[in-house]
């Protein structure tokens, strides 16, 4: 499983005019790409979080908008999701 921890690099008005485009690249939760995503609280950028493999999570963040622009930087995490609470048992690893 991977975190990724978007952390912006530009103003917040150059944010706000790509997130339009963002928010539709997003469009890969319909194909199993990413489980959540969301702001960070202050609002430095976003997380996400992926069973994907790496090689079609990586093609699918470079196609992010925030990405192809230069708004955000990317750090890709992996771990390994060894205990969940009850009901969350599909992220496991095996």
């Amino acid at each position: 499983m991977y975190v990724v921890s978007l952390t912006y690099k530009v103003p917040e008005e150059i944010v706000d005019f790509h997130l339009p485009a963002h928010v539709t690249w997003l469009q890969d939760f319909d194909q199993g790409i990413f489980l959540v995503a969301g702001r960070k609280i202050p609002r430095t950028g976003a997380l996400l979080l992926s069973t994907a493999d790496r090689e079609a999570l990586d093609a699918s963040l470079a196609k992010d908008p925030f990405y192809i622009n230069g708004v955000a930087e990317f750090d890709v995490e992996e771990f390994h999701a060894s205990r969940v609470a009850p009901g969350y048992e599909n992220l496991l690893d095996s």
